[in-house]
């Protein structure tokens, strides 16, 4: 089944310029220059109900854009957008009751009250039973360690648990849909791996359908079997992390422990020299050549161990924008 579809869409958003100074706000009273920037340029992409999708690229790809667009807070220039068979923009209320988006960099909990009083105002917006609504925060608030924090005030709660309280707050009335915007931004290491063990776990018993986007490669490399990577406002890859690897890695990395020491010059004729150390080295060698490589080192050298890996994915997202700008 199909949750999410959108064919050819597109948001152009209408941007004004001014001159500097009192000259140019008398000017702009009367004639203002503008253009328009294409924030989201004809994309289409089809997503399966259960499927968690990273969402990734730039800053201004247009990856927040088009999560609004998708949850209805957004009118699309052109094209056709259905999510739960519903077209968000519509803003139907079954159709809100069954979605959530979670902006890591905004706030939807009250600041100066606890978050508890938060979860009762979405309860009755939501209009959610008061069995359903206890069995809800207990489940959530177990998973995420934050019971003994529901009753503190908001601004006093540290990032992290306050991510966890906004995320409580989001699922209160089990979406099917998750929209999360950079949900684990500015998190610390182990705050941001419990988050996204909380994802996960929410995804696979919920079976909610979730789209994720962050500047973490860890966020998308831990959670997404499937990502789609857009840049200034076009989709440029859509498929498995494992097609990515395929399909843009050029170099295999050797990373290379010697016996005893071996001088760098004698390494470059065998690849770019990424690291070097007198007992270690690491090398991007051509995918075609990197075995020939390896059994070639192992022959010629004191070799105490070698590894063959591929780049990390951070490193080839990096490459394939790098590739599309040149």
């Amino acid at each position: 089944m199909k949750t999410i579809v959108v064919e050819h869409l597109t948001k152009y958003f209408r941007v004004y310029q001014k001159e500097p100074g009192i000259v140019g706000s008398l000017k702009s009273l009367f004639y203002r220059k503008h253009y328009d920037s294409k924030a989201v340029d004809n994309i289409s992409f089809e997503i399966e109900e259960g499927e968690l999708v990273g969402f990734i690229g730039p800053n201004g790809a247009g990856k927040t854009t088009t999560l609004k667009c998708l949850s209805g807070l957004l009118y699309p220039t052109s094209g056709n957008v259905s999510v739960l068979g519903f077209k968000p923009f519509d803003r139907k209320s079954e159709f809100l009751r069954q979605i959530s988006l979670v902006m890591g960099q905004k706030n939807q909990l009250w600041w100066d009250l606890p978050a508890i009083d938060s979860f009762l105002l979405n309860k009755e917006i939501y209009q959610i039973e008061e069995n359903s609504f206890n069995n809800t925060i207990n489940e959530l608030s177990a998973l995420l360690e934050v019971k003994d924090i529901l009753n503190v005030p908001v601004r006093k709660l540290s990032l992290g648990q306050r991510m966890k309280c906004e995320l409580i707050a989001a699922l209160i009335h089990s979406p099917k849909v998750l929209f999360l915007d950079e949900p684990t931004i500015g998190l610390d290491v182990v705050m941001q791996k419990n988050l996204r063990k909380f994802i996960k776990i929410y995804n696979e018993d919920f079976k909610a359908t979730i789209i994720l986007t962050s500047h973490y490669m860890g966020d998308v490399e831990e959670l997404c079997k499937r990502v789609i990577i857009i840049d200034h406002g076009k989709v440029l890859f859509d498929g498995s992390l494992a097609e990515i690897i395929k399909k843009f890695t050029k170099n295999k990395l050797l990373t290379i422990v010697f016996d005893t020491p071996v001088e760098r010059e004698k390494l470059t004729k065998f690849g770019e020299v990424k690291d070097y150390e007198p007992l270690k080295v690491r090398l991007a060698i051509p995918i075609q050549n990197a075995h020939k490589v390896a059994a070639k080192i192992l022959n010629d050298f004191p070799v105490d161990d070698v590894n063959i890996e591929d780049p990390d994915i951070e490193t080839i997202i990096r490459h394939i924008f790098i590739t599309k700008k040149t």
